[in-house]
């Protein structure tokens, strides 16, 4: 899957697999989660999610996976969201997909 998967356009099945999985998650748990999807040190994105996380460590966060392996993290707070598919990709949800969440949440 190319890392500009748009996961604005979300389909039916990853808005179900979204509405049952999602979850909150604590910071520990999310990074974590994130030690597991970013095990290596020189990824480019495993700093932003780190620093993202450190700047909104009093904030709520959710956690879901989609039937097909893509892993959504959603702030509520900060209406943001990032989409990650282990080996594949990752990427900030769009304002589409955010007001799905913001939705389901």
């Amino acid at each position: 899957m190319p890392e500009n998967l748009n996961m604005d356009d979300l389909t039916d099945a990853r808005r179900k697999s979204i509405a049952e999985t999602i979850k909150t998650i604590d910071v520990e748990q999310l990074k974590t989660l994130c030690e597991g999807l970013f095990p290596n040190f020189d990824h480019p994105w495993r700093e932003k999610i780190f620093t993202f996380i450190s700047e909104n460590s009093t904030a709520t966060f959710h956690h879901a996976v989609t039937h097909d392996r893509v892993h959504v993290i959603y702030c509520p707070a900060k209406d943001r969201g990032m989409w990650f598919m282990p080996g594949s990709g990752m990427g900030p949800m769009q304002p589409k997909g955010l007001k799905i969440l913001k939705e389901i949440v």
